[in-house]
């Protein structure tokens, strides 16, 4: 990004301000009370154009959504590129984007796809065939490190990628994969421009270039991310809004407070203690997220004595996870005893919890040779997250807890960036993370953050099982989808006793917004699409 001067930037600073102004206050103070809902829906008038400014506690890692696992990327990526197939507005259900139809071959080696005509990327080249083949030989080409997400999805299964002719795609696969299309769905799987990537090269996050509804213009790190409404959008009538800021505000009350002073307009990461506040302003409004995630602390089963199974189900019996929801989720989490949420198909209600129970904590880490306890690390997220409002009180509270049983752990934190690096490459003893879903199928969940295929990219904890890795990957391969999840459910019963993580909570996210926005329907994803976004008048 090129360096502005001190006159430049007061210049911006006053434009935003009268920006901030006309797209919130003005608007807000303009509506009638008898017209603010607290839904979605379009009722009154609106207003064309505007500027939606989206308060958020963290920044992107990456504007190249094929080389992040982060939220916060996913967030303005969706925006700025597009998949091959959709998701519903608001569920996992596919449905055409890119592409408009598509089919599969019998042994489900082969997938069709037809792509829409006349969509160009935002730098003017067009979207084609050959496009889609570029990025997916871009992705394979790539190391698994770098294309975390195409390695955990398709890795070799993915054989070839060929243009049948300027508007047919045609996948081969080694073996099937059941949620393969539902794959393509997914956010790190938007197309770019060939033409864009050739040109910036390394530098391609930093000048992201798609077909979706909005251009990339700004990108500030740990300040703001600035996109504009895309004039040649393919779809009719979208974008409705003129441009979109995502403003990084780390601290929920901070958040909340510019929300309530018109400086956003929109904002996540909602502190469950302040819903009862959001709920008595009829100037603002909540928007619920349909709940798809699962918050977790990892045990980095490389690390000490955390190699000892023994060990980590000990800990697993040492933390009070209803006192957790209790005193952080204010009844908007239920506790978690699975790696992913009961909604998904395949999930194991059968499984029993490790119950709260320091006593049977004590006891096994006797039988491991830790009578007297050990020293660890426990790092503690230093952003908020649907499933982890707030990670500092979090961490606290485990703490505490394994206090109790005799460990001591010493909580760690860095920024945000640099937490999931070093996490990655398994340098945390324990650390708390979650996980939202891409595309609401159990492989999404097991196989991508606790298969050792994944060890590298999404599986922090090194968590190594061959009897499941066997069960995952029969499971990608099968068809009936009973079956499937009667392979997951196995899964589950060997992953709750091996106990790489300590499974903590599914939330009911809250998001929070001006009363005057109307169109915006939050995603189970995370990834929310803002160009049905528009204010009432």
């Amino acid at each position: 990004m090129k360096k502005r001067n001190s006159l430049l930037m007061l210049v911006f600073a006053l434009l935003l301000s009268l920006g901030l102004a006309g797209c919130s206050g003005s608007q807000s103070s303009g509506t009638d009370e008898g017209e603010k809902d607290s839904g979605t829906d379009s009722g009154g008038e609106t207003a064309a154009g505007g500027t939606l400014v989206f308060g958020r506690s963290g920044d992107s890692d990456a504007l190249d959504p094929a080389v992040t696992t982060e939220g916060e990327s996913f967030k303005v990526t969706v925006n700025i590129f597009e998949t091959l197939i959709n998701f519903g507005e608001q569920d996992t259900e596919i449905q055409p984007g890119l592409a408009t139809e598509w089919e599969e071959s019998e042994d489900g080696l082969k997938h069709t796809l037809k792509l829409r005509e006349g969509v160009k990327f935002h730098d003017g080249t067009d979207f084609n065939a050959e496009a889609v083949v570029f990025n997916f030989n871009r992705w394979k080409a790539g190391n698994k490190e770098e294309f975390y997400y195409y390695a955990s999805q398709f890795g070799d299964v993915l054989t070839e990628v060929k243009a049948v002719d300027d508007y047919t795609v045609e996948f081969t696969l080694s073996r099937p994969i059941a949620p393969f299309l539902k794959n393509l769905a997914m956010s790190p799987f938007g197309i770019a421009s060939p033409a864009a990537v050739e040109k910036a090269g390394d530098k391609f996050t930093d000048n992201p270039v798609g077909t979706g509804p909005f251009k990339f213009k700004e990108w500030k790190r740990n300040d703001r991310v600035v996109i504009e409404k895309n004039p040649d959008y393919w779809q009719e009538g979208l974008p409705k809004l003129d441009s979109v800021i995502f403003r990084v505000i780390p601290e929920n009350s901070a958040r909340l407070n510019a929300l309530s002073t018109g400086e956003v307009d929109l904002i996540d990461g909602v502190s469950f203690s302040d819903v009862g506040q959001i709920e008595g302003n009829a100037d603002l409004q909540l928007f619920d997220r349909p709940s798809m995630n699962v918050g977790y602390l990892g045990l980095t089963n490389t690390r000490g004595p955390l190699k000892d199974k023994k060990v980590r189900q000990a800990l697993n019996y040492a933390v009070d996870k209803q006192a957790l929801i209790d005193a952080f989720y204010s009844g908007y989490a239920e506790p978690a005893k699975n790696p992913m949420p009961p909604g998904i198909a395949g999930y194991n209600d059968e499984v029993q919890d490790y119950e709260y129970n320091p006593e049977k904590a004590k006891e096994l880490l006797k039988e491991a040779g830790y009578e007297n306890g050990f020293e660890m690390e426990l790092w503690a997220m230093p952003v908020a997250r649907p499933y982890m409002p707030d990670g500092q009180k979090v961490a606290e509270a485990i703490q505490a807890n394994f206090a109790d049983v005799g460990v001591k752990a010493k909580i760690v934190s860095y920024e945000w960036g640099t937490y999931l690096d070093k996490a990655n490459k398994g340098e945390a003893d324990s650390f708390l993370l979650g996980w939202t879903g891409d595309n609401g199928d159990a492989d999404n969940f097991l196989y991508v953050l606790l298969d050792q295929d994944t060890i590298g990219s999404n599986n922090y904890t090194y968590y190594k099982n061959q009897e499941v890795h066997d069960l995952l990957i029969k499971a990608q391969t099968l068809t009936d989808q009973a079956e499937r999840e009667e392979l997951y459910k196995q899964a589950q019963l060997i992953i709750k006793d091996d106990a790489p993580w300590i499974p903590l909570v599914h939330s009911n996210p809250v998001l929070a917004g001006k009363a005057d926005i109307t169109g915006f329907k939050p995603h189970p994803t995370g990834s929310d699409l803002l160009s049905s976004v528009e204010f009432k008048k």
